[in-house]
C-alpha cells in the first residue's frame, strides 16, 4: 500500500495542510483508496486541533481540516509509512537521529522538487502568512506530486 507520513513541528498547521493537501490530490485517482496518509508533529501534543489558521487557509482551498487531532512522532507511527516528509531541517536532522533504520524514508518536503529549504511556520502569524504557507504547499505538493508517488510506493511499511 502507498503511503505517505507528513512531519511539522506540533501538527497544527503545516502537516495537517500537507495532509489535506496531498488528499485532495489524490480525488479521482483510480488508486486513491489504496493510499494511507497521515501527518504528526516531532514536538507535539496528541489531541490539539488544527490551529484556526490552518482551518481558515485550507478552507479557503475548499479542504476541511477541522476534524483533525495532533498525534506525536513514535517509532511505531514511523515504521507504518513508506515515505515520510518533514517541513524542516531541524525535524530532518532529528527524525534522522532518533530513527536511524529509518533513514532512508526521511525527505525534506522541498528536496522532492530538487530545492532544499525550510516550509515556514505561520504560528502565531498572520491570515496572510497562513496562506502563503498553504500555497506554498500546494506548489510543492504540486510540483512534487509524481515523485511522492513513486517514493510512497517504493517499499513496503511495517
Amino acid at each position: 500500500m502507498p503511503s505517505v507520513i507528513f512531519i511539522c513541528t506540533a501538527n497544527m498547521c503545516r502537516s495537517p495542510m500537507a495532509e489535506v493537501i496531498f488528499r485532495s490530490k489524490l480525488n479521482g485517482r483510480a488508486d486513491e483508496g489504496a493510499w494511507k496518509v497521515a501527518s504528526a508533529g516531532v514536538w507535539g501534543m496528541d489531541g490539539n486541533r488544527a490551529s484556526s489558521g490552518c482551518v481558515a487557509a485550507v478552507g479557503k482551498m475548499g479542504l476541511d481540516v477541522s476534524g483533525h487531532r495532533a498525534q506525536s512522532v513514535s517509532r511505531e507511527l514511523l515504521e507504518q509509512f513508506n515515505l515520510i516528509l518533514v517541513m524542516e531541517r531541524s525535524h530532518l536532522e532529528a527524525l534522522r537521529a532518533e530513527f536511524p533504520e529509518l533513514r532512508e524514508r526521511i525527505y525534506l518536503l522541498s528536496q522532492i522538487v530538487g530545492r532544499q529549504y525550510d516550509v515556514r511556520d505561520p504560528m502565531g502569524g498572520s491570515a496572510a502568512d497562513y496562506d502563503d504557507t498553504a500555497m506554498e504547499l500546494e506548489q510543492l505538493l504540486g510540483a512534487g506530486f509524481d515523485r511522492i508517488v513513486q517514493l510512497a510506493g517504493e517499499r513496503e511499511a511495517k
